[in-house]
């Protein structure tokens, strides 16, 4: 099978590009052309192997949920050209992540369990245990740093710093709370919980747009809602919907993307088993069948697509 692990286009107009982990970002006008890869990442570190169909399916889930959206805020996306593709709207992007919980999971969990009680300016309750609800959803801000990790911050540091305008702030919070709704309501229709998540925006126009992907096992964590409350009457571990079992892989060959770590290899079967995983979790996000698209020559079927869209044919 096929797979896409690095992308070098060229289309008409091109002004620039951004490689990130795993889009490929081209910009031509006013428009953003995004490149699903078919590159996985973990521990901060790409995989040596790239894995079928992956970019497929993060890339359909997005548009899936974006257009599922759109009568809350506006979103950048304005067509699917291809099956690793999305071309939209380029806004200028707000440097602030807005991460919303609704259970005390993750980094959430361990900052509770080494004892603070404040997490982004959000008080938390005494008592608490791992993947307990919240009596509601809070949201914990993050910077979005150039290079390294994502740093906490509160509501009130942003403002006093002046790092978005108190308007701008404001309608993302909006935003934020209204589609973590929307988003903890799709996912009950199939039988998950959406535990938390990130937004991120930017400006167009004077306005504030959502950019990015939304509710992707890649961005968000879900839990399973059949067994969660007697898997949290005994204290048990919550069984997740996430890559999650990459990051135990890897962990089991001892690989934790720390110094002095090799990256172990990956066999074929493994890459397959990733794949299938992906297909799977698409199906049960969605509730939709996922159709594959394994034509030849992946690369030169998105020069085509993309440039009969641009009308550059």
């Amino acid at each position: 099978m096929q797979a896409i692990k690095y992308t070098d286009f060229q289309f008409k107009g091109q002004t620039g590009v951004y490689h990130g982990k795993v889009r490929d970002v081209y910009f031509v006008g006013d428009k953003l052309i995004s490149v699903a890869s078919d590159r996985i990442s973990a521990f901060d570190h790409i995989l040596p192997k790239p894995i079928p169909f992956k970019g497929q399916v993060l890339n359909q889930l997005a548009s899936y949920f974006l257009n599922a959206t759109k009568d809350i805020c506006p979103n950048w996306l304005e067509a699917t050209p291809d099956p690793n593709v999305s071309i939209g709207i380029k806004c200028e992007p707000v440097r602030i992540e807005m991460v919303i919980r609704g259970y005390l999971a993750g980094h959430s969990a361990r900052e509770y369990k080494s004892g603070k009680r404040i997490l982004c300016g959000v008080v938390l309750s005494e008592g608490m245990k791992e993947n307990d609800k919240f009596p509601e959803p809070i949201i914990t801000p993050a910077t979005k740093a150039e290079e390294g990790h994502d740093e906490d911050i509160s509501k009130e540091d942003i403002l006093r710093r002046n790092l978005v305008a108190k308007e701008v702030y404001e309608t993302m919070e909006s935003y934020t709370r209204k589609l973590f709704q929307r988003g903890t309501e799709m996912a009950a229709k199939q039988g998950l919980i959406l535990v938390d998540t990130k937004y991120e925006f930017g400006i167009y126009n004077g306005q504030v747009y959502l950019i990015d992907e939304i509710h992707t096992p890649d961005s968000s964590r879900y839990f399973y809602l059949d067994g969660y409350e007697d898997r949290q009457s005994k204290s048990e571990a919550q069984k997740q919907l996430s890559k999650e079992f990459v990051r135990e892989w890897l962990m089991e060959q001892g690989f934790q993307g720390k110094d002095g770590q090799q990256m172990p290899f990956m066999p074929d079967e493994f890459v397959t088993t990733i794949s299938e995983r992906y297909i799977e979790l698409f199906k049960i996000v969605t509730g939709k069948s996922f159709e594959r698209d394994d034509s030849k020559g992946i690369l030169s079927r998105i020069t085509n697509n993309v440039s009969a869209f641009l009308g550059f044919d």
